[in-house]
């Protein structure tokens, strides 16, 4: 597993977590391979939210082209937050299908 900053990064200090073996996507790794995987996301997590200024995490991963994935290499992302970054991060993860996203508003 290695981890390296994104190319295109979302905001400063996004960071990509990749199995070296290469693989399309994230579910389709073996349970060692899914343990050393997210192993390195927590430290990479931890690392990234000791930063100065980052006051909160997304990581997430977008496993096959229905979900948004680009790259052919199963990948995830942890991108650091930062208040006032967005007008209203409520939601983080869930605006993928931004009709979705705000629940605690609907009836």
């Amino acid at each position: 597993m290695v981890a390296f900053p994104d190319a295109f990064p979302v905001s400063d200090g996004h960071m990509l977590v990749v199995p070296r073996r290469h693989i399309e996507r994230l579910e389709t790794l073996t349970t060692e391979e899914w343990e050393d995987l997210f192993a390195l996301v927590y430290r990479i997590c931890q690392e990234v939210a000791a930063r100065p200024g980052v006051d909160g995490l997304n990581v997430g991963v977008n496993s096959g082209e229905a979900a948004g994935q680009t790259i052919e290499h199963a990948h995830v992302h942890v991108i650091p937050r930062r208040q006032g970054d967005v007008p209203d991060p409520r939601g983080g993860v869930r605006h993928v299908i931004p009709d979705k996203a705000d629940y605690w508003s609907r009836p």
